[in-house]
């Protein structure tokens, strides 16, 4: 009966020729498996255009920040590609060159296969999470920083990987999402947000000099340098939103920067209200 042993004192060069080969085999294929992680990253260099005109609006040092945010997350998710696919190289070379030294590689195979099969019941979800995770990166749905809703949950992205999202809500909590769990998510800084502000007055107050008062305090936050940076497009008077027997509501839209339309909004109000004061225009009872 042949043994290891009396295969090694057999070895030949032939022998010695297929584990170079295999060797050279599983190094060809690291480098083609480094050159397609290599692909998943998205290079701070080359942003996608919701990162470029985000970069425009927002400024420089705010812009490059994010794109360097994604860099980095697709980095991380393409090293952990690697590190996987290094792994299972190795395990693949290591049982084709095991005949080589006279040990068959059949009860390692049948080994391998069954913790493989318990493994993948025992982690559905897990593995269910982790092909959400790497959908998240390669579709640049959100990075760490981001400002998200899922669910009934707004907040701040704290943290990313592959099998979990952190959001820090408005309360201050920690809230854990499990990536396979999240069917839609909103992300709320990207491009621009948008919000509208509606000013009720009576409605005894000619409609067309309240027009013109709410177009003068738009136009006044338009012109103010302080708030500019924050605008996208408008303020803009829209029209008569909804008008009953009590009053008329009239609604302006905004779009800012990401994130910023809430301060807007309230700078926004502020101004409306000293412009309706000095013009004597009454705002409407109940609104």
């Amino acid at each position: 009966m042949s043994s290891p042993l009396t295969h090694f004192l057999d070895f030949t060069i032939a022998n010695a020729l297929h584990l170079a080969g295999i060797l050279i085999l599983a190094l060809l294929c690291l480098r083609l498996l480094r050159g397609a992680a290599n692909k998943i990253v998205k290079p701070a260099g080359s942003p996608a255009k919701g990162a470029q005109q985000a970069a425009r609006q927002v400024g420089q040092q705010a812009g490059q920040h994010a794109v360097q945010q994604r860099e980095a997350q697709t980095q991380a998710v393409a090293d952990k590609v690697y590190s996987i696919g290094r792994k299972i190289i190795w395990i693949v070379a290591g049982l084709t060159a095991l005949p080589e030294l006279g040990i068959s590689p059949w009860p390692a195979v049948v080994v391998a296969g069954c913790s493989l099969l318990a493994f993948s019941i025992g982690a559905r979800e897990t593995l269910r999470d982790v092909y959400a995770g790497l959908q998240i990166v390669m579709e640049d749905q959100f990075v760490a920083g981001d400002t998200i809703q899922a669910g009934d949950t707004v907040g701040r992205v704290e943290q990313l990987t592959l099998r979990r999202t952190l959001v820090r809500d408005g309360r201050g909590a920690l809230v854990s999402f499990s990536n396979g769990e999240m069917r839609t998510v909103s992300n709320l800084s990207r491009d621009w947000s948008q919000a509208f502000v509606d000013i009720g007055v009576g409605a005894a107050m000619p409609l067309e000099k309240t027009l013109q008062v709410l177009e003068n305090a738009a136009a006044e936050l338009r012109s103010d340098a302080a708030w500019s940076q924050a605008l996208v497009d408008g303020p803009r008077v829209l029209g008569v939103q909804a008008y009953d027997h009590t009053g008329t509501t009239v609604r302006l839209q905004v779009r800012t920067v990401p994130t910023r339309q809430d301060e807007v909004c309230r700078e926004l109000r502020r101004r409306v209200q000293m412009e309706l004061q000095r013009q004597g225009i009454a705002i409407a009872s109940g609104r």
